[in-house]
């Protein structure tokens, strides 16, 4: 299980988005599919493929499910579900991405969380979960307050 957003994706040209107010928060998702791979993320993506089945996980809204799944794509990353909050679901990251693997548990082995919010990569290990802590990336203050206190990535 992979996160996007500063896990497979670079997220830095649109770090600037997240500071300005409610209206940016769309623009930084317009500028989502300009995100470059990240080395870091996806090799580990390749190897699992390998091996298992990948599921995505991340904090976009899901009125930007195509452009995600046509920029993994054009990324040459293996298909996979992809699962992603909803368009009025503006709770932090650390409120919605641990439900997924918890849900998914009930039906099939989570081998790894692979993740680069702190919250996120430590309830996935109280709930007993293998995790990959992502740290490839240094986001901006902001954005790490716009995904882990306002919901807004």
């Amino acid at each position: 299980m992979f996160d996007l957003d500063d896990t497979l994706a670079g997220t830095a040209h649109r770090q600037r988005y997240p500071g300005r107010g409610p209206c940016d928060r769309d623009a930084s998702f317009a500028a989502a599919p300009e995100d470059a791979p990240l080395a870091e993320g996806v090799a580990p993506v390749h190897e699992s493929a390998r091996e298992c089945g990948i599921v995505y996980l991340t904090g976009r809204p899901e009125r930007c499910r195509r452009d995600t799944l046509d920029r993994l794509a054009a990324q040459g990353l293996p298909e996979g579900p992809l699962h992603l909050r909803g368009d009025a679901d503006r709770r932090p990251a650390r409120y919605t991405k641990p439900a997924i693997p918890r849900r998914l548990a009930r039906t099939r082995e989570i081998r790894v969380l692979v993740d680069d919010g702190e919250p996120v990569c430590a309830d996935a290990r109280r709930a007993g979960f293998t995790v990959v802590h992502a740290r490839w990336t240094a986001p901006s203050r902001e954005l790490k307050a716009a995904q882990q206190r306002e919901g807004r990535t």
